[in-house]
């Protein structure tokens, strides 16, 4: 996954969800933050931030706030890219699914089941699987966490894997953590315990949790490797 026109800027300020202010060659641009979460480990004023300049006139924001440098860290924060990075991951067999040894003959994205749309749907031999795909971006001393703001969604996402996998799917959730070099992943029970119990719950119930992280520059991410997950 590349991005184009990437210029570096200093993060001001966060007024809300959505925008944020950025020092840009001297000039203080408002910008689009693509991501929704409180991220407020990340965008601490003063922070090195990477902006991508957009090519449609009619924007209201000339730049999207792309990623965060966090000490010697680079952080992709785009909540758009993890299913894309995944998407990728897929089709050129960087991730290995448990369960799934057959080469996979269809992915589509965006997939109905019940009453969730799932974010992958793919086949390989007479195997039917969904995919629930988180991007992570919270991180201390190694350990990145899922979710850094609860998500009644995400449970929702999760129960109903549940059911897809009681109904004959292979079923998966997979954690893209949106930067390298960490330790291990799991759930932020101090955050929202309901999720990390649903977790475990589906785990039991035959839905692999899976985690990979990413190699990000300032212009890039691409899936890496399997991380150790720890419920």
């Amino acid at each position: 996954m590349n991005y184009n026109k990437i210029v570096k800027a200093k993060f001001i300020e966060r007024p809300n969800r959505f925008i944020a202010y950025c020092e840009v060659d001297g000039n203080i641009e408002k910008v689009h933050v693509k991501n929704t979460g409180r991220c407020r480990e990340l965008l601490i004023p003063e922070c090195t931030v990477y902006l991508e300049e957009s090519d449609n006139p009619n924007r209201k924001t000339k730049y999207s706030l792309i990623s965060v440098e966090k000490g010697i860290r680079l952080i992709n924060m785009d909540s758009q890219v993890p299913n894309k990075v995944v998407y990728e991951g897929l089709k050129n067999n960087k991730i290995k699914l448990p369960g799934i040894n057959e080469e996979i003959t269809l992915i589509k994205t965006e997939k109905t089941y019940g009453s969730s749309r799932f974010d992958v749907y793919l086949e390989a031999g007479d195997k039917k699987a969904f995919i629930e795909v988180k991007g992570v971006t919270l991180e201390e001393n190694g350990i990145v966490k899922f979710p850094d703001a609860k998500t009644e969604r995400g449970v929702k996402h999760i129960n109903e894997l549940i059911e897809a996998r009681k109904n004959g799917y292979y079923c998966y959730i997979l954690f893209l953590i949106q930067m390298d070099n960490v330790i291990y992943f799991t759930p932020n029970n101090e955050m929202h315990k309901e999720l990390g119990d649903a977790l475990i719950e589906a785990k039991k119930n035959g839905v692999e949790v899976l985690a990979y992280d990413s190699i990000v520059n300032v212009d890039s991410i691409i899936i890496n490797k399997n991380i150790k997950v720890v419920l």
